[in-house]
């Protein structure tokens, strides 16, 4: 039976009579991190004011791509006071890790200096525990949505199961697409040696203890891909390239405060910053500190930083700092550093500053012919398989996903000109090709950082959540109030 909460010919979501003011229905596309933030701020920000619908098919809110694993291994690369969900209450994850002697359970959890990285799968957990908590104020529809259409005061959801969904308002958290494989693969894209996504469950499963492995990237992923076939016992040579050889730094040894300033006044240029960084880091080495802090701070303020460069300075930023930046801001964590360090030690894996220049099949092998960066001489190296590290294909996300590719043909968004996602306005709300925003749609989650910068990590996510929220709780009471004078708050203190 079809989730029909509004037929299309139906009054907006306020329309009243005399008896009770209808909820509003806001459908969130995605139940990963990104959803389940959007969903629990916006329970916050108007309790019961709300039916809150997520669309995903998973069976589980709150795990998304990057929490749905269940390997061991795979940790999360900040101690546990860094994943903040609710910013007015960092330490949140960390009670709860108490409470369910997260430690205890599982004791490879500590570093040596005490700090907890629990596993991804927790973290995951964690958060499902949150969303479960709304009980009958969110529904959950297991199912994936093709496509969206505009209605009168609203949007139609057309769902894979051919239920359709009603809503007054629509946030799309769809985040992590797999990577895209690179053009120099296309004789061998469709091969059995090749994985093109490692997040695929069971992708690693199958490799023979002793194969020889090309992984393509040398970021967090590559240090997951490493750390899962250490624990399923393989033994053979691991070769790791990119065109810069940067792999994700370690934590500093001690909690650290963040140092600097960047925004009295902003960068005006790429070149500024990155000179205006390194002199940051000077002074914080001759005060015996670690430049850990100085990325802390860039971090905080990178939002500010992002839209005081001009675009033709932003696109400078992504093509030629943001790998530096990537693996200075995005951490390994110290049980992951460990294995990468012992098993490079061992001579078991090496990692490269090197790009791919072609690749040919000889029977049930692999020869790869890589351009080394720094030394410019090519190199052949012989694999049995070769796996995809490159991360997330956020740029060729409205080609390659079919709802948003759906959505730009209807002019209902379009990608952004930085090739991170999807383009969107102040308020979050995606453009169409005019430069107009949808009025009750909105982007939540990394898709949306060509506009606000950094959008990667759980705590800055979860900010971009909460005023996503907001904005959703801002556009129906306006609305509401403008033709009913009573607002979405009053609408959950009536019941």
């Amino acid at each position: 039976m079809p989730l029909t909460n509004r037929p299309a010919s139906s009054p907006p979501a306020f329309a009243a009579d005399s008896r009770h003011i209808r909820k509003p229905v806001i459908a969130i596309i995605g139940g990963g991190f990104s959803g389940a933030a959007v969903a629990l701020h916006l329970n916050r920000a108007a309790p019961g004011g709300a039916r809150i619908v997520i669309v995903e098919p998973a069976a589980e809110i709150g795990r998304g791509l990057a929490y749905g694993t269940t390997d061991p291994g795979h940790r999360i690369n900040v101690p546990t006071h860094r994943m903040q969900l609710f910013s007015d209450d960092p330490e949140h994850f960390s009670r709860w890790c108490t409470s369910s002697d997260v430690a205890a359970r599982d004791p490879a959890a500590l570093d040596s200096a005490g700090r907890l990285f629990p596993t991804r799968h927790a973290f995951g957990t964690y958060v499902q525990q949150q969303v479960a908590a709304l009980g009958p104020a969110l529904l959950h529809v297991r199912t994936r949505a093709v496509a969206v259409e505009r209605q009168t005061a609203g949007y139609r959801v057309i769902c894979a199961d051919g239920d359709p969904i009603e809503a007054d308002a629509l946030v799309l958290a769809i985040c992590h697409p797999p990577p895209s494989v690179p053009a120099v693969f296309k004789d061998v894209a469709n091969d059995a040696a090749m994985i093109a996504n490692p997040w695929r469950d069971g992708a690693f499963e199958d490799i023979a203890r002793d194969s020889r492995i090309l992984i393509v990237g040398t970021g967090l992923t590559m240090a997951d891909i490493v750390t899962t076939l250490e624990r399923q016992g393989h033994r053979g040579k691991i070769t790791a390239i990119s065109r810069r050889g940067q792999r994700s730094r370690d934590h500093a040894a001690a909690p650290v405060e963040p140092f600097g300033d960047f925004l009295s006044p902003p960068p005006r240029t790429a070149i500024e910053l990155l000179t205006r960084i390194r002199r940051a880091v000077a002074e914080a080495a001759g005060q015996g500190l670690s430049w850990h802090g100085v990325l802390d701070q860039v971090r905080i303020q990178a939002s500010d930083i992002w839209r005081a460069l001009p675009t033709e300075q932003k696109h400078a930023l992504l093509r030629h700092l943001r790998p530096f930046w990537d693996t200075h801001r995005f951490r390994v964590a110290p049980q992951l550093s460990q294995t990468i360090e012992r098993l490079t030690a061992a001579g078991r894996l090496r990692v490269l500053p090197a790009a791919l220049q072609e690749i040919a099949k000889a029977g049930a092998e692999l020869h790869v012919t890589v351009r080394h960066s720094r030394r410019r001489s090519t190199e052949q190296i012989s694999v049995d398989r070769i796996i995809l590290a490159t991360g997330p294909a956020h740029g060729d996300v409205c080609r390659n996903d079919p709802l948003l590719k759906a959505m730009q043909q209807a002019d209902l968004l379009r990608p952004d000109p930085f090739g991170l996602g999807i383009e969107v306005d102040a308020h979050s709300r995606p453009l169409d090709r005019s430069g107009a925003a949808e009025g009750r749609l909105f982007v939540a989650g990394p898709l949306a950082r060509a506009t606000f910068g950094e959008l990667m990590g759980v705590p800055d996510v979860s900010i971009h959540a909460r005023r996503v929220a907001e904005a959703l709780v801002d556009v129906l009471h306006v609305e509401e109030s403008t033709s009913l004078g009573t607002g979405l708050s009053d609408a959950a203190g009536g019941g």
